[in-house]
């Protein structure tokens, strides 16, 4: 589902991506929380689905739409056998 091409996509990488599109510090995105209840829209959530795909991310907006959170998404896009 997720292949990285050799980017890293730890979370607190996905902590200051997401940060970055709600406007706020990376250290106030919960790990566990539910990101759309935080703020995160649909289209925000596809500018960071265009900017990991452009990092080599092969991820689809309802892989993480279906599983809001920064622990969830590292997981998903973590490398195979990480």
């Amino acid at each position: 589902m997720a292949d990285t091409a050799g980017q890293t996509f730890t979370r607190e990488r996905l902590a200051r991506d997401v940060a970055d599109v709600l406007y706020v510090e990376a250290d106030e995105i919960p790990v566990d929380e539910n990101l759309l209840e935080q703020g995160l829209d649909s289209v925000r959530l596809m500018t960071l689905v265009e900017r990991w795909r452009a990092d080599g991310a092969e991820v689809a907006f309802v892989d993480l739409a279906e599983r809001p959170t920064l622990a969830e998404w590292a997981a998903l896009l973590a490398p195979a056998g990480a």
